[in-house]
């Protein structure tokens, strides 16, 4: 029965290979140390070193080291026994990814049993094998932040900021420049390279995140790499079920409308996980699976005075007679409401002690509105937006022998984005959940939408007062992905490794507004794909990579070397217009892009507890595929199109980065790092005119940024027997790019002048970053733990009102920001195993209002100077007359250029 299950497992980890990477994350760690005798401070031979619990272990060598790799991330116990000598247990070792846990023994001669000796290892403050920035945050720590997805986890670490829409960027890089990978699958979106799933945290074993020059494994990547491993199922039955609930509790009842109409469950999560060996099949199989349910009713509220169907309009005689419909109910609305579900298993066979299958499935689904302001008074006609994704991996990993272990895994992925405020209909009047390669000529509009004239407001200065919003945008993309990764320990210096991978995407793309207006079309009708090609977008293409990589990792005394070699290989498999007057002529097959990058961290210690490093590397990424293309079918159609390049250059980044490790006593340590990135080829739009009345715009590789910075972390570690431990990250950067207009790139163009670069800064600059993370309490009974977080402000593009002239580009900034969030439990022993704990969650503890966004004439989300002109003023003249059209003085008030309110949520967690 074993064989014939090991059999079809392996047959079908080949079968979904051959089916399906971008980035592959180490996903093991390892542990190595030196056993000596603890008198005459010899080298002990053969000590046999075994991980409890598991089938790993090594013995040491004439010179008394050992090397155990293939490790998953996790807490270990290492057992130290041999005849003559007392065994002694390492309780409490902790592996993370891609780093090595050193562990040194010391044995006593046994003349009489005495049983065997454990002492418990402590969390390393500093890592010799660090040898470019890279933070690893365990299950352990997940459990006491007060955080609700991976997203606030990052946000806390060093060089991270978050921009104004609450995207993340990695030293000044874009949003764009992160890989996010799952068990060592990618998780990006290859259209925009944004996520594909969300995890919850209690399904997390280890979160990783590799701020600096990374190790040439990971690729197509220029900012950073955040590695996510799931947890696996034990030789136990253990799981937790959580529930909890709350509301958003302000008083900043003038900023957001009905915040004071507080619900005890408005918000409510639940969320559990369960793991262990499978029934009947304990030896071999076990498992793991989590799941959560988020339903979020919002903050940011509307009122449906008005329904889709009403609509503004002007007495044909007398223009100052207006006519308005109200037929809404008047009900309040909640106008950014999301519901969410989130799930992982994971399946491992271990047929024979060197043999590992991991069988993993990710799954998120998410259903959301985003608010819009104009449509306050109209909340009917909100978009309504749909994702899910779903990742599948296999993984077979055989371990040749105790130093060498290779792994072979296949993945298949699909991501899925809707965005519609009615859903499209069969022939039969019934709802069809629409998506890209499905038969467009067959389906209808939603009759409920309206002619575009109906969405028209009195003024740019009020609220809509009815109609509908036409867009449709659908986006699915495929992925799948083939890797080869072999690692060997050759000598106790050198650790080597090599792997082989290549990836297939397919994205298929529809985008088109309905159709609908009082004279040509009557009925709301979906644009012909083939007569209407300028009012519907539709394609799907199918860009393939391949990669290889080579590194060794030397671990010598006085010094730690990893150096590298990647090369890649892209082909995005479409055409593109080599002559820039010729836009829509004479199309080309794209040229197939090769890079090579080269990669070195040096790391050596200055003292027994002072460590510095220093790497050095060139960094690659293609720009997202969206950009690429851009109306693909290269139509002629008005205006001033944008067409897409299929023979866009990756975007490169040459990374310098020095660091110390620094630990002061037992539980206190600081690291600082210097770092700087010259970023070349990045993505630009550029303006070409044909002639004096015919201009388009296409995406080339001509943007430059530079960013500079320094790190500082201090960690007070929280022993045992203390109450109090601490984290203070701070971050001082300077990210610049260069300004410079559309049309001249263009005119450089054309005369071989150089292109001028003034420096300006970028969007998401942040200058100062302050994060910090304090907990009290014991260890297993109640704890505490507040986080911070101080930054200045954002730039913004400042404009002169009077004159209507915008100042240089992002040369005002935001006022800064501060935020603070709370978690405290109790926990209350119950039956054996069985504990539970109860918690308070308070986020934005103090309710700060932090201005996201700005006005530019004024640079504040309070008030703008627009607001004492003529065209403000006129409506709050006809907003007296007519009560129904709202004032420009309530417009100008954007609950949404704020951050989110106070949030309280109260909750138990069970742990059996």
């Amino acid at each position: 029965m074993k064989k014939l299950l090991l059999s079809i497992i392996i047959v079908l980890s080949i079968f979904f290979s051959l089916l399906s990477v971008k980035v592959y994350a180490g996903v093991t760690g390892k542990i190595a140390g030196k056993v000596i005798e603890a008198e005459t401070r010899e080298a002990l031979i053969g000590i046999n070193v075994l991980v409890e619990g598991t089938t790993l272990g090594a013995a040491t060598n004439i010179d008394g080291t050992y090397v155990i790799n293939n490790i998953e991330p996790g807490v270990y116990s290492l057992i130290f026994s041999s005849v003559g000598y007392q065994k002694k247990m390492i309780t409490n070792v902790r592996v993370s990814s891609d780093f090595t846990t050193r562990i040194d023994v010391q044995l006593l001669t046994e003349a009489i049993n005495l049983g065997t000796i454990v002492v418990e290892a402590e969390r390393p403050l500093i890592r010799k094998d660090l040898t470019s920035s890279q933070t690893s945050i365990d299950d352990s720590q997940i459990k006491n932040l007060p955080v609700e997805n991976i997203t606030q986890i990052l946000s806390l670490q060093a060089g991270i900021t978050k921009g104004s829409g609450g995207e993340l960027h990695i030293r000044g890089g874009r949003s764009t420049e992160i890989a996010y990978n799952v068990n060592g699958v990618s998780a990006i979106n290859p259209y925009d390279f944004g996520r594909t799933v969300q995890i919850s945290t209690n399904a997390v074993q280890e979160l990783s995140v590799v701020s600096g020059t990374f190790n040439a494994e990971y690729g197509n990547a220029l900012s950073g790499v955040v590695n996510t491993i799931t947890k696996e199922g034990g030789s136990k039955y253990k799981g937790t079920l959580t529930y909890y609930t709350g509301d958003y509790i302000s008083s900043a009842k003038n900023t957001f409308f009905n915040i004071d109409d507080v619900n005890p469950i408005n918000n409510q999560v639940v969320e559990g996980t369960f793991g262990g060996p499978i029934p009947f099949l304990e030896d071999n199989f076990s498992f793991f699976l989590s799941g959560r349910y988020d339903s979020d009713k919002g903050y940011l509220y509307g009122i449906r005075q008005h329904t889709v169907y009403d609509s503004l309009s002007r007495d044909p005689v007398y223009a100052n007679v207006l006519y308005l419909a109200q037929t809404g109910d008047n009900s309040i609305v909640s106008m950014n409401p999301s519901e969410d579900l989130n799930t992982s298993a994971k399946i491992t066979y271990k047929p024979i002690a060197a043999i590992k299958i991991n069988y993993d499935v990710v799954f998120s689904n998410s259903k959301y509105q985003s608010y819009a302001h104009d449509y306050k008074y109209n909340p009917d006609a909100n978009y309504k937006r749909f994702q899910w994704g779903i990742i599948n991996s296999l993984e077979y990993r055989h371990a040749i022998s105790n130093t060498t272990f290779f792994s072979l895994k296949g993945s298949y992925n699909i991501y899925d984005f809707k965005r519609y405020l009615f859903p499209l209909l069969d022939a039969s009047g019934n709802e069809v959940s629409y998506h890209p390669g499905m038969d467009l000529s067959v389906l209808h509009a939603n009759p409920r939408y309206q002619p575009a004239d109906k969405s028209n407001s009195y003024s740019s200065y009020t609220f809509v007062s009815g109609g509908t919003q036409p867009e449709h945008f659908y986006q699915r993309s495929y992925s799948s992905e083939i890797r080869f990764d072999i690692t060997s320990q050759i000598t106790n210096q050198h650790e080597v490794k090599f792997g082989l991978k290549s990836k297939w995407d397919t994205m298929d793309f529809v985008f088109f507004e309905v159709l609908r207006n009082r004279n040509n079309y009557l009925t709301p009708t979906i644009p012909d794909p083939n007569n209407q090609k300028g009012s519907i977008d539709i394609y799907s293409r199918s860009p393939k990579q391949f990669s290889g990589y080579l590194q060794d990792k030397m671990e010598f005394e006085s010094m730690i070397l990893n150096a590298g070699l990647r090369l890649d290989y892209f082909n995005a498999n479409a055409v593109y217009a080599p002559d820039p007057f010729k836009p829509t002529e004479n199309l080309t097959n794209s040229e197939g892009k090769l890079t090579i990058s080269p990669r070195l961290g040096i790391s050596f210690p200055i003292t027994d507890q002072g460590i510095i490093h220093f790497s050095y590397g060139h960094f690659y990424q293609l720009p997202p595929y969206r950009y690429l293309y851009t109306n693909p079918e290269f139509e002629d159609i008005a205006a001033a199109p944008v067409y897409g390049n299929a023979n866009l250059n990756p975007e490169k980044t040459v990374t310098y980065e020095v660091g110390l490790q620094q630990q002061l006593n037992e539980t206190l340590a600081f690291n600082v790092t210097g770092f700087y990135k010259d970023v070349r080829d990045l993505l630009a739009i550029q303006e070409i005119r044909i002639s004096s009345n015919s201009i388009y715009q296409k995406y080339v590789n001509k943007d430059y940024g530079n960013i500079k910075g320094i790190t500082f972390s201090l960690t007070k570690r929280k022993l045992p027997d203390d109450l109090f431990g601490a984290s203070l990250d701070y971050t001082f950067q300077v990210a610049e790019g260069n300004e410079t207009g559309s049309d001249a790139f263009f005119i450089d163009l054309q005369s071989g002048r150089q292109s001028e670069k003034i420096p300006v800064p970028l969007s998401w600059d942040q200058t100062h970053t302050l994060n910090g993370v304090i907990t009290f309490g014991g260890t297993k009974d109640w704890n505490i733990t507040i986080t911070t977080s101080l930054s200045t402000g954002l730039p913004y593009s400042p404009r002169l009102y009077e004159q209507q002239i915008y100042l240089r580009s992002n040369s005002g900034r935001k006022p800064f920001t501060a935020n603070a969030d709370l978690l405290f439990n109790k926990s209350f022993p119950i039956i054996n195993t069985t504990t539970l704990t109860l918690f308070l969650k308070v986020f934005n503890l103090f309710d700060t209002q932090n201005e996201r966004y700005v006005y530019d004439d004024t640079g504040r989300a309070i008030y703008s100077l627009e607001e004492t002109k003529g065209g403000p003023q006129a409506t709050n003249k006809i907003s007296e007359k007519y009560p129904g059209i709202k004032s420009a003085t309530e417009y100008f008030n954007r609950p949404n250029y704020y951050s989110v309110p106070r949030e309280v949520r109260v909750g138990f967690t069970v742990e059996f």
